[in-house]
């Protein structure tokens, strides 16, 4: 796998944004992948069943990371280190904690979100 998606970034895929399209359709033979967190999101973000059915058309080549008990640990550590100080919120942690236990880069347009994290990766 080359890296984790961000939510951010499959929404602008689905949005038809030329240079998010460009990248993953070039990087996807490498392999793709995304936390349970980012497919719930988007599932929840579609307005109905035909989006539903859009979104999961679309990514069926990604990988789907399940939350992991060494996932989950990593994401309370973050959310105690950050939340207060930064405003982390619980899918972000899960989705940096995703990306940190696989030791892949998280690909995200919302740097803002991530930054402050030790050893994450931002691409």
């Amino acid at each position: 796998m080359l890296y984790i998606c961000d939510t951010c970034i499959l929404i602008d895929y689905l949005r038809g944004k030329p240079e998010t399209r460009q990248k993953l359709t070039s990087e996807k033979i490498h392999g793709l992948g995304m936390s349970a967190v980012t497919y719930m999101e988007l599932i929840v973000g579609a307005l109905n069943k035909q989006e539903v059915e859009i979104i999961k058309k679309a990514f069926a080549d990604f990988a789907i990371i399940e939350i992991s008990e060494s996932i989950s640990i990593k994401a309370k550590h973050l959310i105690e280190s950050f939340s207060k100080s930064h405003g982390l919120l619980i899918p972000d942690a899960l989705i940096a904690a995703t990306a940190l236990e696989l030791d892949l880069p998280l690909f995200t347009s919302n740097i803002k979100d991530f930054r402050f994290i030790p050893n994450l990766n931002l691409t």
